[in-house]
């Protein structure tokens, strides 16, 4: 295999783009291990007091993630993360203005590998999340186990991440105050062996707890399609009944995490490696679909609204296509 090496001449700030974003693969996929790792360490060694008095604040704090959890706008705001915008580059599109007033869920599609335009948009402000929805606070939902990892759980909450557990959602949602947006990855672990380029199918015909919570709680339901998600990486052929896809879906029903094998180029060269492709990301989000509260709601009242959602997603995707580069025989498919 012929490997292209990048020039030694790149621009300083493209270098710096490429290092933001080196820290944040390096964040999802090794910081958890790291954190892990230090904290044992610690409480081996001479200092195990601070180890100890640390477990004793994971007790006391363990409500946190269930409960809007702790961001911090001086996180959230590095100037990192705007190298990070600007390595794809990432773009956050505004169709409507949302009432402050009231809660929403953003269900965000596809989940891609690794969420990079979910994280960038809803988990900093680089993308002026907060100048384009004044009034709102995104929080991005993410797997319990997480949340478990001593220290990682503190610095991802620092970005506006909270658990995926129902009763986070039923949290946010039941706000009275309104003013709170839960940023679902709706496809989940499963969605992200599907990412690869040029592919729009979307695991989201079954899932319908989100669209529960959404009656039970009065919440806003607000359909999100990130345009270039999917081009980020490449994957290893895993399609459906093979061995790998089989073997995937054993160890995600066992962990409850995904494993795709993605590639797609180095920090020094283009040919392989496991940095994303610099690919434009649009994320756009719809118009809210109004919905009315329902405390029990019936499964008639559940796939009625899931319809209307799966029905206006589908607008979303098509009216704004053609701008990002799809073409008109392009159309979201839903498992």
């Amino acid at each position: 295999m012929k490997i292209e090496f990048a020039p030694l001449n790149i621009p300083l700030r493209r270098r710096m783009q490429t290092a933001a974003v080196l820290q944040w693969l390096f964040s999802f996929l090794c910081l958890a291990q790291c954190c892990l790792a230090a904290f044992i360490l610690l409480a081996l060694s001479d200092w195990w007091i601070i180890a100890m008095l640390y477990a004793g604040w994971l007790w006391l704090d363990r409500d946190t993630p269930t409960c809007g959890g702790r961001r911090s706008w001086w996180v959230r705001g590095w100037s990192l993360w705007e190298f990070f915008r600007d390595y794809f580059p990432i773009k956050l599109v505004k169709t409507a203005d949302l009432d402050p007033g009231k809660n929403y869920i953003f269900g965000f599609h596809p989940h891609g590998v690794l969420v990079a335009g979910g994280f960038g948009n809803f988990c900093t402000e680089a993308t002026g999340f907060s100048r384009l929805f004044p009034g709102l606070t995104p929080h991005l939902l993410m797997l319990p186990f997480w949340f478990r990892v001593p220290l990682f759980r503190d610095y991802i909450m620092c970005g506006g991440l909270v658990s995926s557990t129902k009763s986070s959602l039923s949290y946010l949602l039941s706000r009275p105050d309104g003013g709170n947006v839960a940023v679902i990855a709706v496809g989940g672990a499963l969605e992200a062996l599907e990412a690869r380029p040029g592919a729009l199918t979307l695991q989201v015909q079954n899932r319908k707890g989100f669209i529960k919570l959404a009656l039970k709680h009065g919440a806003q339901l607000v359909p999100v399609f990130s345009f270039g998600e999917n081009e980020l990486f490449d994957q290893m052929e895993n399609p459906t009944g093979s061995s790998l896809r089989r073997l995937q879906i054993r160890l995600q029903s066992i962990m409850g995490v995904a494993l795709p094998l993605f590639h797609a180029r180095g920090v020094f060269q283009y040919s392989f490696g496991l940095m994303p492709y610099r690919k434009p990301i649009h994320t756009v989000v719809g118009q809210p679909i109004s919905v009315v509260q329902s405390p029990c709601p019936s499964s008639k009242d559940i796939e009625s609204l899931h319809r209307l959602y799966l029905d206006k997603l589908t607008e979303l995707f098509e009216q704004h296509k053609h701008a990002y580069g799809l073409e008109d025989h392009q159309h979201l498919t839903f498992t």
